[in-house]
């Protein structure tokens, strides 16, 4: 095995130097297992693979961490050489595993503090939060920036705020924009704001999900929703001041959804219904999450609690009016048994539905 890591000279980090030191360890017919950590820090690292991948006995595995290389064009730069293995944030069910506590208390750090694993290994609350802005800050947004040339990047700063405190929110550029005129940037149209998510979604800080016709199964382009990749970087943008459960759990369902390898929408239920006036009305239902996967299909509504019949039938509105048999479910936040109400809707809580890699089945 080849490796390199930041204990090696600064002078490996020359792309040349750097093919030179490989290939000077490869000396015989045997398969070679080269690790490059960190690879960003090489400049013109992307020739550098291209050179090595001509090595017919050399296993390459790559790992980096800066907005170019989380960024979705490494994958297309290197499609059909190599394949993409992406490492998300630690599922909930994961994080249980090396938490000392409670599933609630679990939940409680878990929906406050995000997935990233360095954040386990963290004691206090200080040290948490401390992580987390700096991971955004330089990880992120600094390199996002910077690879991109953007201008202004106030906009990006404010941008990232706007979609950190309305995440799980229908939104779209021009509204966007229209905000930042409203606040005294006349200069932002909504194809800056556009070119600005755009780099947002490519780095994998955040997540776009489509508006879906059920009914008419068709695309609505506009507007949208987004979601953060991990929610602990979404609180640490906020300074952890908007800690607001009912948007958090929608997030971490639609990041566990993704987990599985489900494509996920948002869902609009169109229907009729007469007005006060006895007159028809076209009306549109909302479902949190339509989630596929090959022949699988579900739909997901989430909210904090079910109280009683009135906020049942609220949550299940849009349910009960699509007209096809796949599953249909409501998760909740707070522990209860799960089961299935008269209308056919599974209702369970989130800790059945994070804890078990199956759970849409039960």
């Amino acid at each position: 095995m080849v490796g390199l890591d930041d204990e090696q000279n600064e002078e490996l980090l020359d792309r040349k130097l750097v093919g030179e030191y490989v290939r000077s360890k490869i000396t015989d017919e045997r398969t070679y297992y080269i690790v490059l950590d960190e690879i960003q820090l090489v400049e013109g690292f992307e020739k550098l693979l291209n050179g090595l991948n001509r090595i017919k006995n050399a296993d390459i595995y790559v790992t980096g961490s800066n907005s170019r290389f989380l960024s979705s064009d490494i994958l297309t730069e290197f499609r059909s050489r190599g394949d993409e293995v992406r490492i998300y944030p630690l599922l909930f069910s994961e994080f249980c595993s090396v938490f000392n506590g409670t599933k609630t208390e679990a939940w409680r750090e878990y929906s406050l503090y995000g997935g990233m694993p360095q954040i386990v290994e963290q004691r206090r609350p200080e040290q948490k939060e401390n992580f987390l802005k700096n991971l955004f800050k330089k990880v992120y947004l600094d390199d996002i920036i910077s690879r991109n040339n953007l201008r202004g990047n106030n906009i990006m700063d404010i941008l990232v705020n706007i979609l950190a405190s309305s995440a799980g929110s229908n939104t779209n550029p021009n509204k966007l924009a229209n905000t930042f005129v409203n606040n005294g940037y006349k200069g932002v149209s909504n194809k800056t704001i556009a070119t600005y998510i755009d780099c947002l979604i490519d780095a994998f800080l955040i997540s776009k999900a489509s508006r879906y016709d059920v009914k008419g199964k068709k695309y609505i382009s506009t507007p949208s929703k987004y979601y953060y990749c991990d929610v602990g970087l979404r609180n640490a943008r906020l300074e952890f001041r908007q800690y607001e459960v009912t948007h958090l759990m929608e997030n971490i369902i639609y990041n566990e959804l993704l987990i599985r390898g489900y494509s996920v929408d948002v869902g609009i239920v169109t229907h009729d219904e007469k007005n006060e006036e006895g007159k028809i009305a076209r009306k549109q239902l909302e479902v949190d999450f339509v989630a596929n996967r090959g022949s699988q299909r579900y739909y997901i509504q989430s909210t904090f609690a079910i109280p009683d019949l009135k906020k049942m039938n609220q949550e299940q509105a849009s349910l009960v009016k699509i007209p096809d048999s796949f599953k249909k479910i409501i998760v909740v936040a707070h522990e209860t048994p799960l089961w299935r109400n008269e209308q056919g809707i599974t209702i369970m809580n989130i800790y059945e539905f994070l804890l078990s890699r199956d759970s849409l089945e039960h």
